[in-house]
């Protein structure tokens, strides 16, 4: 790609409207120090000194289109409860729309406490409920991302699946259905509960352990042969669009039945590998709604999980980092 046709595209992101659909999370880190062990049990006492709240799961898709340029709601059910309307207090601070979050009285907020000393991991506490929605959230839920979507018209729809319960087979089918019938572009970042649920989707974008897992094969060899055969392995059940798989270090895989290719990753000092997935599906949704080019999809979005791998933690993609890096890379 020419530079001013990258840059052309990067412009274009600021015109989307996407809606992302999924498990929202509150990622907390409690700071402190150890400094002797407990004389009621052989645990270290860790003496707090600060805290720091972020958003996790569907939300951190939604900072990344955000970052990215792109007019962002956020659709989930949150618990009635103080980390509710923290989570959606930040959600509001970084311009999302939050009027998709509905607040429930039978779960919680997902919330994950990282207790963290001297930049180590010292235990992990997790407040959540998996179980799926109950029929009537499920129903009020779907009514209300339907009239939404039906109000709106925007030009994407990502869900983001981590297993928690929002994402019901009947909630995946119907709001899927309704992005058919009005025109919106659909793109899934699939979980192993629900794998197969995502039919006629634009973009199923799974990682290699969630290929293993949902459909059960092996892939002892990552090569193209492979990774065709695990292309026509979904579409068999899915009649989707695009398959678009992510490889860690060994890069991503597309086919859409017509263009398909295995992009190596370009060599770089990584650092950390958490949240390299929602940066790759935000990047590869606004990709392929001003595209609708899977080869410049995979090769943008390749380019944007290596740039996040870099930093420490999880953030989100900088714009302008990772549009002088398609340049460099892309010409």
């Amino acid at each position: 790609m020419h530079t001013e046709a990258i840059q052309d595209l990067f412009s274009k992101f600021d015109s989307l409207h996407v809606v992302v659909v999924g498990d929202v999370m509150l990622d907390k880190y409690w700071w402190g120090d150890i400094e002797r062990i407990s004389p009621e049990a052989p645990v270290p006492i860790v003496s707090l000194h600060h805290e720091e709240s972020r958003l996790g799961g569907a939300a951190n898709v939604a900072l990344n289109l955000k970052a990215l340029g792109a007019k962002v709601s956020i659709a989930s059910v949150i618990g009635d409860d103080a980390n509710g309307v923290l989570l959606a207090s930040l959600c509001a601070e970084q311009g999302m729309d939050t009027s998709l979050l509905l607040k429930s009285k039978q779960r919680p907020t997902t919330s994950k406490i990282r207790v963290m000393s001297k930049n180590q991991h010292v235990l992990r506490l997790d407040d959540e409920v998996t179980s799926e929605l109950l029929v009537e959230e499920e129903h009020t839920f779907i009514d209300m991302v339907l009239r939404f979507l039906q109000r709106e018209k925007p030009q994407v729809l990502i869900f983001e699946d981590y297993n928690k319960g929002v994402l019901k087979e009947n909630v995946i089918h119907r709001i899927t259905q309704h992005c058919k019938e009005i025109g919106v572009i659909t793109a899934v970042d699939p979980k192993k509960n629900n794998f197969l649920a995502y039919k006629e989707v634009d973009i199923f974008k799974p990682n290699l352990k969630e290929v293993r897992e949902g459909l059960h094969m092996p892939i002892d060899t990552v090569d193209e042969q492979s990774l065709t055969a695990v292309h026509e392995a979904l579409f068999a059940t899915l009649q989707h669009r695009t398959t678009f798989i992510t490889l860690s270090e060994k890069g991503v895989y597309y086919n859409d039945g017509n263009k398909k290719a295995l992009l190596p990753c370009h060599r770089r000092n990584i650092a950390d590998v958490s949240g390299a997935g929602d940066t790759v599906i935000a990047t590869a949704a606004l990709v392929y709604a001003i595209t609708k080019d899977p080869a410049i999809m995979a090769a943008i979005s390749n380019i944007a999980g290596g740039i996040v791998c870099e930093e420490v933690g999880v953030v989100p993609i900088d714009k302008a980092t990772l549009l002088a890096e398609c340049t460099r890379l892309l010409q």
